[in-house]
């Protein structure tokens, strides 16, 4: 344990190879922590305050352990800095050998039979399609690993990568005609040879539900696990152990059965028929649920009698499809392939039509052309506890944000671990010198319609005051374009609005402007980092509760109180502190990052329970006056003037 520590001393290796490397006790205990957890398989849960350096924290036990580590991380993009740079720099710096490999799921791999597919159907595309299809072709002639991320010229939400990619649905196995090409197989293999593996929660989950469903495993067998962003894991893990059925799924398989159709099935002109006639009736079904941007109870709409007619067309025209893929399903593997995923969905269009069983939420959501139909379970802790099992190995859960004060009961509570080892570590940062908190004075409360106008009207001076390089964090969609409006009159700096512009596009603006004014909802709380100056301010229009409407906090309130329990006090305030410590979080990302945070919720004083919020921030200082944030900024921008060029923050 003590070697551990001095690898991350400031004599070590890795102070060694990382130019600016600054030692923490928190990363040193937090490493010393998890190789225990290794090397005793515990199931350990952590939680380590922004700039612990919690990356190298695990890292370093991981790789000095000797055994088979798998880690899994919240997105796609956390997955290729671990393997691009983190796990690289590591490596280097203790002189090991061994290997490793990130491993995605099999739809960020290009399937080249799809590929070739689209070619020999001849099915029409637009222009732009057709030009990234080429693209596409062409990358596909040179690429080793075949990552879909290899490819920046053809947008990530191209709807041509539906084509040229495959799912669970419609991937043909073993049958195959290019099998032995196959890019998922040969990641698959390379995962299987590596002793540490990087992945990410959804295709954990993925994993997890195979082995349930007896179809084997996706993952090879590992001796310890490292979860890190481990607070996204009870809410992923409720949409991978529930069902799901959406208008993306019937569009693929219309377009699947189309190619099919005509690349041999022609004499079959029922098949086209149906075909054409499932897609118009999921397009009507789509109408019949109303507005765009809806997540509601599915009780709430199903007994209407335009909902109602519309299912059972639903029903009707996916069985006469059915019926004609069984006749034709001896023809060949895409055939049966399409045969099969009919009767899969249909079986999960099933669970819209029957009783709920009091163990699920049926709930629906829908976007402007599209929806999809849930059956979330009420409670995943012990389909996830018994996942766990099964692999025998060590767990190690990491995130900024898993606490309420020095409490781990909620996160614990929702994935079943209560007996699991806790730790926490507060963040390194001097937030009690760089950082002030200001709670605006005559706030209305939340549920008032010009609550939006007043959050504006309390930004704007401290807007004025940081010279822009802010970020305004919302709880709803809706808030946020009504800001956005009142901003574009009151501000001349470049406002950039979630929605308006793909996510990553929106950040590499923020970070190229100078006086950038950032608006964000939902995705923006967490997983965003700018250091230095170009954001110095973050703002947070009210405290993130759940929404009162949302269907799955509706029934898992309604399940506690059942039991006799306060769904406030153990399931919304806690998760509500958790989301509000991810906003908080994006505002000092470095050693010498200075900036304001302000709150503009009211209640966080009016109310007992804001205590708790406050009590769960970094220590710094607070004020209700404008004079203090104006201060502030004055003594940043001195400051700036002097200031030698920022260290690297720890990993």
């Amino acid at each position: 344990m003590a070697e551990i520590a001095s690898l991350l001393g400031e004599d070590g290796p890795i102070a060694a190879c990382l130019p600016g490397f600054v030692p923490r006790r928190q990363q040193q205990a937090m490493a010393q922590a998890i190789a225990t957890a290794l090397d005793e398989s515990q199931v350990l849960v952590t939680e380590a305050g922004t700039g612990t350096g919690k990356t190298l924290a695990y890292l370093v036990p991981a790789l000095l352990s000797g055994k088979k580590i798998i880690v899994s991380t919240a997105t796609k993009t956390l997955q290729e800095q671990l393997y691009q740079r983190d796990i690289p720099l590591v490596r280097a710096a203790l002189s090991l050998s061994l290997p490793y490999a990130m491993l995605k799921g099999r739809s960020n791999y290009l399937c080249r039979y799809r590929l070739k597919l689209i070619e020999q159907a001849g099915t029409d595309q637009s222009p732009v399609h057709a030009k990234n299809y080429r693209r596409i072709k062409a990358w596909a002639q040179h690429t080793r690993s075949g990552d879909i991320g290899e490819i920046s010229e053809v947008p990530e939400n191209s709807p041509v990568w539906y084509q040229v990619t495959s799912t669970t649905d419609n991937c043909l196995g073993q049958e195959c005609p290019d099998i032995a090409d196959c890019h998922v197989l040969k990641a698959r293999r390379k995962a299987q040879e590596a002793e540490l593996l990087v992945i990410n929660h959804h295709l954990l989950f993925s994993d997890m539900i195979l082995k349930e469903e007896g179809f084997g495993e996706l993952l090879p067998g590992a001796d310890g696990f490292i979860l890190d962003e481990a607070h996204q894991l009870p809410e992923i893990a409720g949409r991978f152990f529930g069902t799901a059925v959406s208008g993306h799924q019937f569009t693929e398989l219309v377009r699947d059965v189309v190619k099919e159709f005509h690349l041999g099935a022609r004499d079959t002109p029922a098949l086209a028929d149906c075909a054409a006639a499932l897609e118009k009736v999921v397009r009507d079904f789509r109408l019949a649920l109303g507005d765009a941007g809806q997540r509601t109870a599915w009780q709430t709409i199903c007994a209407s009698s335009s909902v109602q007619q519309q299912t059972v067309n639903l029903q009707d025209r996916l069985q006469q499809l059915q019926a004609v893929l069984k006749d034709s399903a001896v023809r060949g593997k895409g055939l049966e392939n399409c045969w099969q995923r009919s009767m899969n969905l249909e079986a999960g269009l099933r669970r819209f039509t029957t009783a709920e069983n009091g163990e699920e939420i049926t709930w629906y959501e829908t976007t402007k052309r599209s929806f999809v139909l849930h059956a979330t379970p009420m409670d995943i802790a012990g389909t996830f506890s018994d996942c766990m099992a099964r692999y025998r190995s060590a767990w190690v859960f990491t995130s900024a944000t898993l606490a309420v004060g020095e409490h781990f009961d909620h996160f614990s509570g929702r994935l079943g671990i209560p007996d699991a080892k806790t730790a926490r570590w507060e963040s390194p940062f001097d937030y009690r010198r760089n950082a002030l908190l200001y709670l605006p004075k005559g706030m209305p409360q939340p549920g008032v319609d010009a609550y939006t106008a007043a959050v504006v009207k309390a930004a704007v001076p401290v807007l004025k005051a940081s010279g822009g390089r802010a970020f305004l964090l919302f709880t709803s969609h809706r808030a946020l374009q009504q800001a956005a409006v009142l901003l574009q009159q009151a501000l001349d700096y470049p406002l950039l609005v979630q929605g308006r512009a793909p996510r990553g596009e929106l950040l590499q603006q923020f970070r190229n402007l100078k006086h950038a004014v950032l608006l964000g909802a939902g995705s923006f709380w967490e997983g965003v980092d700018v250091r230095g100056p170009k954001l110095s301010c973050v703002i947070i229009d009210k405290l993130p509760f759940a929404s009162p409407g949302d269907p799955v906090f509706q029934a898992r309130a309604a399940a506690l109180r059942g039991q006799g329990g306060n769904p406030f006090s153990s399931y919304q305030l806690p998760a509500a502190v958790i989301s509000l410590k991810q906003g908080v979080g994006r505002l000092i990302r470095d050693i010498h990052d200075r900036g304001v945070l302000v709150l503009c919720d009211p209640r966080l004083l009016g109310r007992s329970y804001g205590k708790v919020f406050l009590n769960n921030l970094p220590p710094m200082k607070m004020t209700h006056t404008i004079d203090d944030v104006l201060q502030f900024f004055a003594a940043e921008q001195a400051a700036e003037a002097q200031v030698e060029p920022p260290l690297h923050s720890a990993l």
